[in-house]
């Protein structure tokens, strides 16, 4: 199972970004677990200083942009 975290306040684009994300995970099919990450803390012990950020298996791969469901996809696979 792929762990998918989406890092941000709950700001408008931290929400796109959640709902982006949970569409490529089931257009995908696989077995993902996507969690929305509002701590500052926790955002921080990433060493993400600007959201929103999609962090994939521990890993920073998207920071302060909303890539489409497609560009998601492709970063997800």
């Amino acid at each position: 199972m792929k762990k998918l975290q989406v890092l941000g306040p709950g700001c408008p684009k931290c929400i796109e970004l959640a709902k982006r994300t949970e569409a490529a995970a089931q257009a995908l099919g696989g077995d993902f677990e996507v969690e929305k990450v509002s701590d500052l803390g926790k955002i921080m012990a990433y060493g993400v200083m600007m959201t929103p950020a999609l962090v994939v298996d521990g890993e920073v791969k998207v920071v302060g942009q909303v890539p489409s469901v497609d560009e998601i996809k492709k970063i997800i696979s």
